[in-house]
């Protein structure tokens, strides 16, 4: 199977991690533009991340047969520092239309202020004016009201709920996300959010409409794996492959291909891997004998 991870935070992960990631399946991911542990004090430090995400990132993951995605948006911890948002909001257009950003985001709520109200609304605006699909951050408290709240906002701005991802459910949320017609994603992170095994529940009890699997790993204690090991649950459990393959795969493909950055056929082809090539005179090799593949013939 190939499986699609549509969030995971790589620039926080090891080009070993890619490497696994490769041989367990993975084919695409998407990073989102997220908090990174302790605050950013000054607009110059999202310009550099910002373009890491567009560019190193994107290259370090094609390095190994990984196409890479990614989202711009303003999280929503760092929403509450409003002097430094309304610069990062100066910033999206430069960053959010470039090639390979598939999304606004993740965006949402942390601990649900007026400062984060504000900056949710404007991100939404904009994903609305551009017609890009919105990646939602749920906060870790509070999390049912945070959703509810973003649903509702969304809706007052007039974001299509096709163009919804929300991220983070649990099984207090999904029906939530569902029923408004938005997309349901979970995130399979030991300890403080879904594990597999909820996960393999959740699908049986739901079904795998609009439903989508990701790991969210990052600099935390997390796992890249996560997807090809909760579908590999799932198919021991019994669940139909067609399922496991919408949850695993098709389903991200289908919400994020709606921002028109997503080459369907080139991701279901062979990838062809060149590890001579460098990006700005930087490998990702360290002295080992680079792989080159041939190009296969049409």
């Amino acid at each position: 199977m190939r499986f699609f991870d549509p969030h995971i935070h790589m620039s926080s992960r090891t080009t070993d991690d890619y490497q696994a990631m490769a041989d367990a399946g993975i084919r695409a991911v998407i990073e989102p533009a997220f908090w990174l542990g302790q605050p950013r004090t000054e607009v110059g430090s999202f310009i550099d991340y910002f373009s890491s995400l567009v560019g190193w990132e994107r290259f370090r993951a094609s390095q190994f047969g990984i196409a890479h995605f990614c989202t711009i948006g303003l999280n929503s911890k760092e929403a509450n520092n409003e002097a430094l948002a309304e610069q990062v909001l100066e910033l999206m257009p430069r960053f959010a239309l470039k090639e390979g950003v598939v999304a606004v985001g993740e965006i949402g709520y942390d601990e649900i202020t007026k400062a984060e109200d504000r900056v949710l609304e404007w991100q939404m605006n904009f994903a609305n004016e551009h017609e890009l699909p919105v990646m939602v951050h749920s906060p870790h408290r509070d999390k049912k009201r945070g959703i509810v709240r973003t649903l509702d906002l969304a809706k007052a701005t007039g974001v299509p709920m096709e163009m919804l991802i929300m991220d983070h459910n649990n099984e207090e949320t999904v029906e939530d996300s569902l029923n408004a017609g938005a997309w349901a994603a979970f995130t399979i992170y030991p300890h403080t959010k879904m594990g597999s095994e909820r996960m393999v529940e959740v699908v049986k009890k739901y079904g795998p409409e609009r439903i989508i699997v990701d790991s969210s790993a990052d600099w935390g204690v997390s796992d890249p794996l996560s997807v090809p090991k909760t579908a590999k649950l799932m198919l021991e459990a019994g669940i139909d492959p067609k399922a496991v393959e919408l949850v695993t795969w098709q389903n991200a493909l289908d919400a994020y291909s709606q921002s028109g950055q997503i080459d369907t056929e080139a991701l279901l082809s062979t990838p062809v891997i060149d590890q001579s090539q460098l990006f700005l005179e930087n490998s990702v090799l360290r002295g080992q004998e680079p792989r080159v593949d041939e190009a296969v013939p049409n």
